[in-house]
């Protein structure tokens, strides 16, 4: 059974960083494509980060420079770095997961995840 777990959000000033994690079991993680999502309310869930079964990454506009998506293939954790925090950051943030061999940029903008994390709550206030 493929299981997402996410951690790390919590309440920031902007100019501030977290470091989200995605926890993941139950499938071979370097093999899988991966990406972090999130939803503000009242919008749509929106692609934030993603990366491919290659290492390749894509990130969204609005975050290309600040927020870094990276993996470590022993501990089978998903992380998102985010630096630089605006209150425009302020979402829930899921990870997702699925086995397919779609590039980054795909993933990022088209492609349906079957599988996805709980989420965690990331609040930018001062």
């Amino acid at each position: 059974e493929v299981q997402l777990v996410e951690s790390g959000g919590g309440l920031v000033q902007p100019g501030g960083s977290l470091r989200l994690s995605c926890a993941a079991s139950g499938f071979t993680f370097s093999s899988y494509g991966m990406g972090w999502f999130r939803q503000a309310p009242g919008k749509e869930r929106e692609g934030v980060a993603t990366i491919d079964s290659h290492g390749s990454t894509s990130y969204a506009d609005s975050v290309q420079g600040r927020f870094t998506i990276s993996q470590d293939n022993v501990k089978n954790t998903l992380y998102l770095q985010m630096n630089s925090l605006k209150s425009e950051d302020t979402a829930m943030y899921y990870c997702a997961a699925d086995s397919t061999p779609s590039p980054s940029w795909w993933l990022l903008r088209r492609y349906e995840f079957r599988y996805w994390g709980q989420g965690t709550q990331v609040t930018v206030s001062s």
